[in-house]
C-alpha cells in the first residue's frame, strides 16, 4: 500500500510592523511522509491529552498551556519520523514589510519541501471567499510541478491535532528568537533532530 505525504502549516508572531507587532514572524510546516506514523503521532497526543485530564476537545496552544506540558508533548511527538521546515523573518531587516507576507511565507515554505503529491493543512478556517483566494495565490506564487500537491485546505486547529503540533513547532521556533527569555533554546532543542531546513529573511 502506498504512504501518502502529510504537510501541516502554522505561523507564529504576526507578519504586522506596528509598534506592538513581534519582533519576527514564522511560518512552519511539519512534515510526516508516511500518514501511518502521523497517525500513531496523533494518537499518541491524543492520549496524553486525556492523561493530562483535557476533553477530547482541548486544543494544544503554545500560548495557552504550561510549558511543562508543551516539553512533555514534543518529546512524545520527537519519538516519531517527521520533519521540519522553517521560514523566520526578522522584521528588522525590513524597511517595510512585503504586503502579502503571510501568503508569500507559505508559498516559500512549499518550495523548500519536497513534495510527493501532498496533502496541505493550514491552520484557518476553511471554505471562506479569503482562504479560496489565498490557496490559489499560494499555489500561484510556490510555483511548484503539477502533481506535487494533491490537496491544499485550511483546517480549523481545534479540529486536527497535527494542525495543532503545527503551532507547537512554529511558536517553539518563535520563541528561540526571542533571546530574552529564559526557556528561548528548549523547545528547539527537544526537535533539533527533526529540522529539515530553516530559512531565514
Amino acid at each position: 500500500m502506498k504512504t501518502k505525504q502529510l504537510v501541516f502549516i502554522d505561523d507564529s508572531g504576526d507578519p504586522g510592523v506596528k509598534s506592538h507587532s513581534s519582533s519576527h514572524f514564522v511560518m512552519a510546516a511539519v512534515v510526516f511522509n508516511d500518514d501511518l506514523v502521523a497517525e500513531e503521532a496523533a494518537l499518541a497526543m491524543r492520549k496524553f491529552r486525556r492523561q493530562l485530564g483535557w476533553t477530547d476537545d482541548h486544543e494544544y496552544k503554545f500560548s495557552k498551556t504550561k510549558k511543562d506540558y508543551i516539553k512533555q508533548v514534543l518529546r512524545l511527538v520527537a519519538q516519531y519520523d517527521f520533519d521540519i521546515y522553517t521560514i523566520v523573518v526578522n522584521k528588522a531587516k525590513f524597511s517595510s514589510m512585503p504586503k502579502n507576507l503571510y501568503n508569500d511565507s507559505i508559498s516559500e515554505l512549499l518550495k523548500a519541501i519536497p513534495l510527493k503529491k501532498a496533502s496541505i493543512k493550514i491552520d484557518g478556517y476553511k471554505g471562506t471567499n479569503y482562504t479560496k483566494r489565498a490557496i490559489s495565490q499560494v499555489r500561484k506564487k510556490a510555483n511548484v510541478p503539477a502533481g506535487q500537491i494533491a490537496d491544499i485546505k485550511f483546517t480549523d486547529s481545534q479540529e486536527n491535532v497535527l494542525v495543532q503540533l503545527a503551532d507547537l513547532v512554529a511558536s517553539s521556533i518563535f520563541r528561540s528568537t526571542q533571546t530574552n527569555k529564559a526557556d528561548h533554546n528548549d523547545y528547539v532543542d527537544i526537535l533539533k533532530k527533526h529540522l529539515a531546513e530553516v530559512r531565514q529573511s
